[in-house]
Protein backbone atom coordinates (compact mmCIF):
# COMPACT_ATOMS: atom_id res chain seq x y z
CA UNK A 1 0.00 0.00 0.00
CA UNK A 2 3.24 2.12 1.15
CA UNK A 3 4.52 1.61 -2.85
CA UNK A 4 1.04 2.25 -4.74
CA UNK A 5 0.91 5.83 -2.16
CA UNK A 6 4.47 6.56 -3.22
CA UNK A 7 3.98 5.83 -6.82
CA UNK A 8 1.22 8.55 -6.94
CA UNK A 9 3.04 11.37 -4.67
CA UNK A 10 3.83 14.61 -6.33
CA UNK A 11 7.59 14.32 -5.09
CA UNK A 12 7.99 10.95 -7.45
CA UNK A 13 6.60 12.38 -10.38
CA UNK A 14 8.51 15.48 -10.12
CA UNK A 15 11.66 12.94 -9.58
CA UNK A 16 10.64 10.96 -12.86
CA UNK A 17 10.17 14.44 -15.01
CA UNK A 18 13.27 15.92 -13.43
CA UNK A 19 15.24 12.92 -14.14
CA UNK A 20 13.87 12.70 -18.29
CA UNK A 21 14.73 16.44 -18.59
CA UNK A 22 18.09 15.68 -17.21
CA UNK A 23 18.70 12.82 -19.78
CA UNK A 24 17.82 15.10 -22.24
CA UNK A 25 20.37 17.53 -21.32
CA UNK A 26 23.14 15.18 -21.16
CA UNK A 27 22.24 14.03 -24.77
CA UNK A 28 21.79 17.40 -26.21
CA UNK A 29 25.45 18.78 -24.60
CA UNK A 30 26.91 15.63 -25.39
CA UNK A 31 26.60 15.62 -29.10
CA UNK A 32 27.48 19.03 -29.58
CA UNK A 33 30.44 18.29 -27.48
CA UNK A 34 31.06 15.22 -30.11
CA UNK A 35 29.90 17.41 -33.10
CA UNK A 36 32.87 20.17 -31.73
CA UNK A 37 35.85 18.09 -31.22
CA UNK A 38 35.07 15.33 -34.09
CA UNK A 39 34.80 18.07 -36.35
CA UNK A 40 31.51 16.35 -37.75
CA UNK A 41 30.71 18.86 -40.95
CA UNK A 42 34.70 19.24 -42.04
CA UNK A 43 35.95 16.81 -45.01
CA UNK A 44 38.85 17.16 -46.62
CA UNK A 45 39.10 15.60 -49.93
CA UNK A 46 41.99 12.97 -50.87
CA UNK A 47 44.24 14.36 -53.40
CA UNK A 48 45.19 11.82 -56.33
CA UNK A 49 48.91 10.27 -56.31
CA UNK A 50 48.87 7.94 -58.84
CA UNK A 51 52.42 8.33 -60.26
CA UNK A 52 53.64 10.73 -58.06
CA UNK A 53 56.86 10.10 -55.88
CA UNK A 54 57.04 9.55 -52.02
CA UNK A 55 58.27 13.52 -51.20
CA UNK A 56 55.61 14.93 -53.89
CA UNK A 57 52.47 12.55 -52.52
CA UNK A 58 53.95 13.61 -48.36
CA UNK A 59 54.17 17.40 -49.76
CA UNK A 60 50.63 16.62 -51.15
CA UNK A 61 48.73 15.47 -48.14
CA UNK A 62 50.48 17.53 -45.60
CA UNK A 63 48.94 20.50 -47.32
CA UNK A 64 46.08 19.20 -46.71
CA UNK A 65 46.47 18.46 -43.19
CA UNK A 66 46.56 14.33 -43.96
CA UNK A 67 49.30 11.71 -43.37
CA UNK A 68 50.67 8.84 -45.39
CA UNK A 69 51.36 5.37 -45.02
CA UNK A 70 53.67 3.00 -47.13
CA UNK A 71 52.15 -0.30 -46.83
CA UNK A 72 54.12 -1.83 -49.69
CA UNK A 73 56.62 -1.96 -52.37
CA UNK A 74 54.70 -3.78 -55.35
CA UNK A 75 56.44 -5.63 -58.17
CA UNK A 76 57.86 -3.42 -60.65
CA UNK A 77 55.48 -2.23 -63.64
CA UNK A 78 57.57 -0.94 -66.59
CA UNK A 79 54.41 0.86 -67.75
CA UNK A 80 54.52 3.33 -64.55
CA UNK A 81 57.51 5.26 -63.86
CA UNK A 82 59.82 3.24 -60.64
CA UNK A 83 59.31 4.43 -57.01
CA UNK A 84 55.90 6.04 -57.89
CA UNK A 85 52.60 5.84 -55.72
CA UNK A 86 50.64 2.93 -57.68
CA UNK A 87 47.59 2.21 -55.39
CA UNK A 88 46.38 4.46 -52.43
CA UNK A 89 43.50 4.16 -50.12
CA UNK A 90 41.21 5.82 -49.19
CA UNK A 91 40.84 6.61 -53.13
CA UNK A 92 41.45 9.87 -54.45
CA UNK A 93 38.31 12.71 -54.50
CA UNK A 94 36.76 10.86 -51.08
CA UNK A 95 35.55 12.83 -47.96
CA UNK A 96 37.91 11.88 -45.33
CA UNK A 97 39.15 14.05 -41.51
CA UNK A 98 41.92 16.04 -40.91
CA UNK A 99 44.62 13.98 -39.78
CA UNK A 100 43.53 10.97 -41.64
CA UNK A 101 45.88 8.19 -42.91
CA UNK A 102 46.60 7.39 -46.30
CA UNK A 103 47.72 3.78 -47.06
CA UNK A 104 49.86 4.14 -50.37
CA UNK A 105 51.63 0.88 -52.39
CA UNK A 106 54.23 1.94 -54.52
CA UNK A 107 56.02 0.59 -57.70
CA UNK A 108 59.54 -1.31 -57.04
CA UNK A 109 62.78 0.72 -58.66
CA UNK A 110 63.54 -2.48 -60.79
CA UNK A 111 62.88 -6.23 -61.27
CA UNK A 112 63.30 -8.61 -58.92
CA UNK A 113 64.96 -11.73 -58.82
CA UNK A 114 63.88 -15.24 -59.03
CA UNK A 115 65.15 -18.65 -58.73
CA UNK A 116 65.40 -20.44 -61.43
CA UNK A 117 63.60 -24.00 -61.13
CA UNK A 118 64.69 -27.13 -62.56
CA UNK A 119 63.55 -27.69 -66.23
CA UNK A 120 65.48 -30.16 -67.55
CA UNK A 121 63.56 -33.49 -68.56
CA UNK A 122 60.19 -31.13 -68.51
CA UNK A 123 58.55 -31.14 -71.84
CA UNK A 124 58.40 -27.25 -73.66
CA UNK A 125 55.10 -26.53 -72.77
CA UNK A 126 55.24 -27.50 -69.22
CA UNK A 127 58.73 -25.57 -68.69
CA UNK A 128 57.51 -22.11 -70.51
CA UNK A 129 54.36 -22.32 -67.98
CA UNK A 130 56.40 -22.66 -64.94
CA UNK A 131 58.65 -19.66 -66.02
CA UNK A 132 55.54 -17.48 -67.12
CA UNK A 133 54.80 -17.93 -63.45
CA UNK A 134 57.41 -16.69 -62.36
CA UNK A 135 57.19 -13.23 -64.44
CA UNK A 136 60.40 -14.70 -67.14
CA UNK A 137 59.77 -14.67 -71.02
CA UNK A 138 60.05 -17.40 -73.51
CA UNK A 139 63.64 -16.62 -75.40
CA UNK A 140 65.48 -18.63 -78.51
CA UNK A 141 64.60 -22.47 -78.89
CA UNK A 142 67.48 -24.47 -80.21
CA UNK A 143 67.48 -28.01 -80.95
CA UNK A 144 69.36 -31.32 -80.12
CA UNK A 145 69.21 -34.56 -81.15
CA UNK A 146 67.59 -36.79 -78.35
CA UNK A 147 64.52 -39.09 -78.51
CA UNK A 148 62.13 -37.07 -76.71
CA UNK A 149 60.81 -34.08 -79.06
CA UNK A 150 60.68 -31.02 -77.78
CA UNK A 151 61.89 -32.07 -74.33
CA UNK A 152 63.93 -29.44 -72.39
CA UNK A 153 67.70 -30.45 -72.53
CA UNK A 154 68.93 -27.00 -71.22
CA UNK A 155 68.43 -23.38 -70.58
CA UNK A 156 70.69 -20.64 -70.86
CA UNK A 157 70.48 -16.48 -70.87
CA UNK A 158 72.47 -14.08 -72.83
CA UNK A 159 74.84 -17.51 -73.36
CA UNK A 160 75.31 -18.74 -69.89
CA UNK A 161 73.98 -21.61 -68.88
CA UNK A 162 71.55 -21.87 -66.09
CA UNK A 163 70.85 -24.33 -63.44
CA UNK A 164 68.24 -24.59 -60.78
CA UNK A 165 68.29 -21.81 -57.96
CA UNK A 166 70.35 -19.54 -60.00
CA UNK A 167 69.03 -15.94 -59.64
CA UNK A 168 67.85 -14.33 -62.77
CA UNK A 169 65.79 -11.12 -63.06
CA UNK A 170 62.25 -10.90 -63.58
CA UNK A 171 61.00 -10.07 -67.42
CA UNK A 172 64.08 -11.59 -69.34
CA UNK A 173 64.21 -14.39 -71.68
CA UNK A 174 65.03 -17.83 -70.91
CA UNK A 175 66.82 -19.79 -74.24
CA UNK A 176 65.78 -23.18 -74.35
CA UNK A 177 67.31 -26.10 -75.87
CA UNK A 178 65.13 -28.90 -76.85
CA UNK A 179 65.28 -32.33 -78.01
CA UNK A 180 64.40 -32.66 -81.83
CA UNK A 181 62.86 -36.28 -81.70
CA UNK A 182 65.14 -37.57 -83.98
CA UNK A 183 67.47 -39.97 -81.98
CA UNK A 184 66.65 -43.33 -81.83
CA UNK A 185 67.63 -46.37 -79.51
CA UNK A 186 69.71 -48.83 -80.32
CA UNK A 187 68.81 -53.14 -79.63
CA UNK A 188 70.89 -52.55 -76.13
CA UNK A 189 69.17 -49.58 -75.24
CA UNK A 190 65.47 -50.77 -76.02
CA UNK A 191 66.83 -54.38 -74.28
CA UNK A 192 65.63 -56.12 -77.27
CA UNK A 193 67.59 -59.20 -78.71
CA UNK A 194 68.88 -58.81 -82.23
CA UNK A 195 66.28 -60.39 -84.69
CA UNK A 196 68.26 -63.74 -86.12
CA UNK A 197 68.20 -64.59 -89.92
Amino acid sequence: MRLLNFLRSKSFWGSVILAVVLVFVAAFVALKWLKTTTNHDLHIQVPNLDKLDTDQALQKLEEKKLRMVVLDTLDYDKSLPPLTIIEQDPAAGMDVKENRKIYVKINAAGFGKVSMPDLEQLTFRQALATIRSLGLKEGTKSYRTFIGKDVVLGVSQNGKSLKQGDKVLKDSRIDFVLGDGKATLSDEERDVAPAID
